[in-house]
């Protein structure tokens, strides 16, 4: 049965900074495209009926040196918008709100946990159409791409909060006895 292949962008420097990045375009780092290439050759040989990336351009580029046709490019695949949140670290958010959690508290001028998992739904909607043709991979970022797996599995977007996503790395999401379940994360 054909699967979901989640594809996190290459680092950039304000991933490796653990700096919040929505709507700021930043190219990869060296190091980012290196890490797309890697993902490109642990995908090698295998056949995608379609590629959805997030237009910015750290998700595009993964996918282009990853070997990787984009076949659709959608917004709904951006990363979480951290509105008033962007370019900062969950610790210098924690000095003056110590108990923010993205996960449950969203961002101030940006997305709350419900707008993010309603363009993840329809994301997977459009990806579960397409995988009667093949497996689709989603190209996109840490935390939009963490709410996938939750929304995947019948979790709301704060089960995101549970799953650990490092830069360029590779998530199945598939079918067990009729069940949407999670077949690889993190590799």
């Amino acid at each position: 049965m054909a699967e979901i292949v989640l594809i996190r962008h290459g680092q950039t420097e304000w991933s490796a900074a653990g700096r919040h990045t929505s709507y700021t375009d930043l190219e990869l780092t060296a190091e980012g495209e290196r890490q797309a290439r890697a993902a490109g050759e642990r995908l090698a040989g295998r056949k995608f009926a379609a590629v959805i990336s997030s237009p910015r351009k750290r998700a595009l580029r993964t996918a282009e040196l990853a070997g990787l046709q984009v076949t659709e490019v959608t917004e709904d695949l951006a990363e979480w918008n951290y509105g008033e949140y962007e370019g900062i670290t969950t610790a210098t958010i924690r000095e003056s709100d110590p108990s923010w959690s993205l996960w449950t508290d969203g961002a101030p001028g940006g997305e709350s946990p419900e707008q993010v998992a309603a363009r993840i739904d329809r994301v997977l909607a459009r990806a579960t159409e397409l995988l009667a043709e093949g497996d689709v991979a989603l190209v996109a970022h840490g935390h939009s791409l963490r709410v996938t797996g939750a929304r995947w599995i019948g979790l709301p977007a704060s089960g995101g909060g549970k799953l650990a996503l490092g830069t360029a790395t590779l998530s199945t999401l598939g079918f067990e006895h009729g069940n949407q379940v999670i077949d690889s994360w993190n590799a």
